[in-house]
């Protein structure tokens, strides 16, 4: 089978052409080529996106699916629509995000509403600097992508809503801190929040959406995993790091009264959300699960995390989390 990955350098796109590739497709990542290597095994053609006649590389080029990891251009998606349409299978990567209601547990893409469709481009940097409000141009952005797929696609088209994706590629820090902070041991302060997340491993992530690929799996899904207490995983990733140290306990009202942000970002705690946000962690997995996704062990997630935080450095200065003068004043005030 011949694979189009549009990305292809890093993350999720990165581990779909790995994945593709070491099944034995040919795999061609479509891609500016400045963000990262493409994997052994497969082919870069490069590509500007924002340009109209930004896919001419691969004009003539046709591919049994594709995989297009859009994250904030309606533009982008269109235009790859019209120029490669006639592939048998056809996955969007959407996000959570696309659901309006972050309060109530157990969504799924039948019952959960979503926000308004945007059809527009924007950028990191612009969602960055718009706050909560660039959530919701992230989710109106995907919004309006996944409605362009399903119009064009029909049943060749496989949208799936990531939440949480944690892996070795992961750049945003989040659940990275946690692993990266256990191998560097002694004291570790920890939210005590029973209060459930739920995550999904990229390796999983990616060997659905081949999996979905050979086996041409249509439909709207949500790619999340089962739902645990946060303490509950805290306690599982200190355990397959191996830490010996002393894991020191604080109650959200607590940190929230010091300054310490949830989720992510600095000074905070990531993976920790105030309770309105539980719906957005809550989602239910079982119709993935009926659809063909699989989890591999939780501490393969781990280990993999924990890699690449140990090349990255466990002591550089982090995008999400504690530094460890914050983590040492907080613990003294304990």
């Amino acid at each position: 089978m011949r694979i189009l990955v549009l990305g292809g350098t890093i993350f999720v796109g990165h581990a779909v052409a790995v994945e593709g590739s070491r099944r034995g497709h040919d795999v061609v990542c479509a891609a500016r080529g400045e963000s990262g290597a493409v994997p052994v095994g497969t082919t870069l053609v490069k590509v500007d996106r924002d340009a109209e006649d930004g896919l001419a590389p691969l004009a003539g080029e046709t591919f049994d699916a594709v995989v297009d990891v859009a994250p904030l251009s309606y533009p982008w998606v269109r235009r790859a629509l019209d120029a490669f349409g006639d592939a048998a299978h056809w996955t969007f990567v959407s996000t959570i995000n696309v659901y309006a209601d972050n309060a109530t547990p157990g969504q799924t893409p039948a019952t959960g509403p979503l926000v308004p469709a945007l059809e527009e481009h924007s950028n990191r940097e612009e969602m960055a600097a718009r706050g909560e409000d660039g959530v919701l141009l992230y989710g109106g952005i995907k919004v309006a992508s996944e409605n362009a797929v399903r119009s064009a696609m029909g049943d060749r088209a496989f949208v799936v809503r990531p939440g949480l994706v944690t892996g070795s590629w992961d750049r945003s820090d989040r659940f990275g801190y946690w692993p990266g902070r256990f191998a560097r041991g002694g004291r570790v302060l920890v939210p005590d929040s029973t209060a459930p997340i739920q995550i999904i491993d990229v390796k999983d992530f990616a060997r659905w959406i081949v999996d979905a690929a050979e086996n041409g799996t249509a439909g709207t899904y949500d790619a999340v995993g089962p739902h645990r207490p946060l303490l509950e995983m805290v306690e599982d990733i200190a355990s397959v790091v191996g830490f010996d140290g002393e894991i020191v306990k604080a109650s959200p009202e607590w940190l929230t009264s010091e300054g310490v942000n949830p989720w992510a970002g600095p000074k905070s705690l990531p993976l920790w959300l105030p309770p309105e946000y539980e719906g957005l962690k809550t989602h239910d997995p079982a119709p993935s699960v009926a659809a063909g996704l699989r989890f591999a062990p939780f501490a393969d997630a781990v280990l993999d995390a924990l890699a690449r935080e140990r090349e990255l450095g466990l002591d550089r200065e982090r995008k999400a989390g504690l530094s460890p003068a914050e983590e040492e004043e907080l613990l003294a005030k304990l």
